[in-house]
């Protein structure tokens, strides 16, 4: 198998397409993992920061 460029190119086109489909698989189990839930419903009840959110001058 000759590793000119188009044979390397054709090889990242490919793994880069299932390398990001995995990994978006991944985060949504990750996110609706039911371990998480937890988590998440901290997160939700934190304040907000938008009434600090000024300018600094």
């Amino acid at each position: 198998m000759p590793f000119d460029h188009d044979t390397v190119v054709g090889f990242a086109k490919s793994f880069g397409l299932f390398y990001l489909l995995g990994m978006s698989v991944i985060c949504l189990a990750w996110t609706y993992w039911p371990s998480n839930k937890k988590g998440f419903e901290e997160a939700a009840k934190m304040p907000i920061l938008e009434e600090d959110d000024r300018p600094w001058r």
